[in-house]
């Protein structure tokens, strides 16, 4: 269907030919997801919105899903992505910890979002598809599906929080030149936008609302439906990150002791942790790896949220999900790192932090900018404000490290470049950054108030 040129075929073994299915080693089954009747939803409810083959692989118990070899063809395009050492980082900081990042910025929309975007588009496409829509936060993922619509014919319509449509402006221009139709969420295109238009004109979206709009869309008109996080299939396509990551930090001969990466749904976190999480549970790991979730504090499903059922978006029209929630109808403050503007999170993720087995702990936007100011002076790169989650926690790591004479490792995920967010910079830069984040008494009342409402659709 596509071809392309190769990388170097030196480095091509370290891009893996199957994807790692977490499932079979979480000691148990998932909660079901549910139908708004509380009955256990079928694989065939999912196949009205998603490819086929992307349902199967969301209830499979499969450990190793191969991955199609026109997808892996266009992964060699930008695949293996570079593991680097944060020398430079690790001498300001006079650390004796030593700092990894995965960079997953060199990819052509420069991020994470393609490893997935190009795997859900083929499996349309193959299925017939003419056209998928989407929700889009910061536009990372947007620019993924327009990529990946360029490159297998297949239209899109991207829905686009207002808040980022209006901070990103480049992002939707990068969408737009891959040939996608870029919408500002809500819209007037769909029940669901106009609801929320008329309760506010200025409504700055949710990643919440616009799922709602790409799904009832999809629906509408037939299209294909492709999503950026939070289900099981998204979070295995993106674990191409930490398969090659377990086989570069050996050529360094170590091991981390502390795998940390940015969440809003989930995926490039898990897309990392997930196959250090296997060696783990399989007693081939080389150290008791620590497991840890960053998230913004303006949003704070896992550090302040609950662990409950709740809908994947704002409208309801997704499935109930068990997942760590701030509710479903919560507004994100309009945040810069808009991919984390989301009130949910995968359920795989949410079960591992309910037991333990993953730490959660949340920044506030303006300490999150400052670490990542201080990672660009030292290693040259920008961050995207929401890999600079992860560059937070990764330095106060270190320094806690530096306290305590521990030479530890920290791998994180640079989930994607910040060059298309330097208007939040230059925010930062003018001390004009915003910094709100809920009370817990807002979110404790905001929650009864959800919890009443899923409890009128029968779900305890």
């Amino acid at each position: 269907m596509v071809g392309c040129a190769r990388r170097a075929p030196q480095y091509e073994w370290m891009v893996p030919r199957a994807w790692y299915n977490i499932l079979p080693d979480l000691g148990g089954a998932l909660p079901p997801y549910l139908r708004p009747d509380g009955e256990p939803v079928r694989p065939r409810d999912l196949e009205v919105l998603f490819a086929r083959e992307l349902v199967r692989q969301e209830f499979s118990q499969e450990r190793w899903i191969p991955i199609p070899s026109e997808v892996r063809e266009i992964y060699l395009t930008w695949r293996p992505t570079p593991l680097v050492r944060a020398r430079r980082l690790e001498e300001a900081l006079r650390t004796p910890a030593r700092i990894y990042y995965k960079y997953e910025g060199v990819s052509p929309p420069g991020s994470h979002k393609p490893n997935t975007a190009v795997a859900q588009v083929y499996y349309a496409a193959r299925e017939g598809a003419g056209r998928v829509t989407t929700e889009t936060g910061a536009g990372q993922w947007g620019s993924a599906v327009a990529f990946a619509g360029s490159l297998f014919r297949v239209k899109a319509t991207v829905y686009m929080t207002r808040s980022s449509y209006l901070q990103k402006p480049y992002r939707r221009v990068l969408m737009e030149l891959w040939g996608a139709e870029v919408v500002p969420s809500p819209s007037d295109r769909t029940e669901a936008g106009r609801k929320f238009l008329s309760e506010d004109p200025n409504h700055p979206g949710s990643l919440g609302i616009a799922i709602s709009e790409a799904i009832e869309d999809a629906v509408r008109s037939g299209a294909r439906y492709v999503l950026g996080s939070v289900l099981n299939f998204v979070l295995m396509h993106q674990t191409v990150i930490g398969l090659e990551a377990l086989e570069q930090i050996r050529y360094f001969d170590d091991y981390p002791d502390y795998v940390v990466g940015c969440v809003g749904g989930g995926s490039s976190f898990s897309g990392l942790f997930w196959p250090f999480y296997y060696e783990k549970r399989a007693g081939k790991a080389e150290r008791d790896v620590k497991f840890i979730a960053v998230e913004p504090a303006a949003v704070p499903s896992m550090t302040m949220g609950e662990y409950t059922y709740d809908f994947g978006d704002t409208a309801g029209l997704t499935p109930l999900i068990k997942m760590y929630t701030v509710g479903h109808t919560y507004k994100p403050p309009p945040i810069h790192a808009g991919g984390l503007r989301y009130h949910g999170c995968a359920p795989t993720l949410s079960l591992l932090v309910s037991r333990g087995e993953v730490g959660a702990v949340a920044y506030r936007q303006g300490e999150v900018f400052e670490a990542a100011r201080l990672f660009a002076q030292h290693e040259g790169i920008v961050p995207a404000p929401e890999s600079a989650h992860a560059v937070k926690a990764a330095v106060d790591i270190a320094l806690e490290a530096k306290r305590e004479g521990r030479p530890v490792t920290i791998l994180i995920n640079m989930s994607g470049h910040g060059l298309l967010d330097l208007q939040a910079y230059d925010e930062y830069l003018r001390g004009a950054l915003a910094d709100v984040v809920p009370t817990a008494e807002e979110l404790a009342a905001h929650l009864a108030r959800v919890r009443e409402l899923i409890r009128g659709k029968g779900v305890r």
